[in-house]
């Protein structure tokens, strides 16, 4: 039986979050430039996204381009802009066919004019679509959207429309870029790095982490049937014990019956 055909359906995860890494190392491999080791990348991103759809998962970011990036060689950067532009308006088709919704978080302002325009473009263009929600991280980073959420409070705080005591869970999450989505169940990084990388700090609070040696350019479909298949086997407690978890699954057989 294929991997595709295992999974189940009922238990996916709503929102699946991705760091995507491992392009400089395969093109090192491969005796190719960095830049070729993105270029690849785009093909896993699109077959990850297809995947996604296929399934039937409503919301996927992925982690395009950190504010850490921005220390990278100019070359790099200037690529890694000119690739973003054309892979959005390559990928275009892809998206409506396959019912895919454009979004972006970070410090988009930052990002080169070229690229607001087309990322801007993109969006509106798909707005009609009612599948998966792909949203691209970009120029992003847990604190900067932190302190940008703190920096919002505190200007409330300030003006009076928010008192200290009434800040809570729910304040901070209203404040981030990720306010209109769910928060992941499950994460995905590639390449066989053990870190988080700054990525969605606050939303990933309780989300399942996998972690595979497979480099970013090298993740197909197959991969991540593989990844939504060890997130069905893991048991999610929220602080809660096996027992009670069990208990609670009883009860709910119970009153559907």
């Amino acid at each position: 039986m294929e991997l595709k055909e295992q999974i189940n359906r009922k238990k996916l995860p709503v929102h699946v979050a991705v760091i995507m890494d491992g392009n400089g190392r395969w093109a090192k491999r491969q005796g190719f430039t960095r830049v070729k080791g993105h270029e690849k990348g785009v093909g896993a991103v699109r077959d990850t996204v297809e995947a996604a759809a296929e399934l039937g998962i409503k919301y996927m970011t992925m982690y395009a381009f950190s504010t850490e990036n921005w220390n990278r060689p100019k070359y790099e950067i200037d690529a890694l802009m000119k690739l973003l532009v054309r892979s959005i308006h390559d990928e275009m088709k892809t998206l409506m066919d396959n019912n895919i919704r454009l979004e972006a978080i970070g410090d988009l302002k930052s990002l080169p004019v070229k690229s607001q325009r087309e990322l801007k473009k993109a969006i509106q263009t798909t707005s009609v679509n009612t599948g998966l929600t792909l949203i691209l991280a970009l120029s992003y980073s847990s604190r900067w959207e932190i302190v940008e959420a703190a920096r919002e409070i505190a200007g409330k705080v300030a003006a009076g429309k928010l008192k200290p005591e009434k800040i809570d869970i729910h304040t901070v999450t209203a404040s981030l870029t990720t306010t209109d989505f769910p928060d992941p169940e499950f994460l995905i990084r590639t390449s066989g790095e053990y870190r988080i990388s700054n990525f969605l700090l606050w939303q990933i609070a309780y989300a399942e982490l996998y972690f595979t040696p497979v480099l970013w350019p090298d993740f197909t479909k197959e991969e991540f049937f593989k990844a939504i298949l060890e997130f069905q086997h893991r048991e999610r407690r929220f602080g809660l014990t096996s027992e009670q978890i069990n208990g609670l699954e009883v009860k709910k057989k119970h009153k559907t019956t």
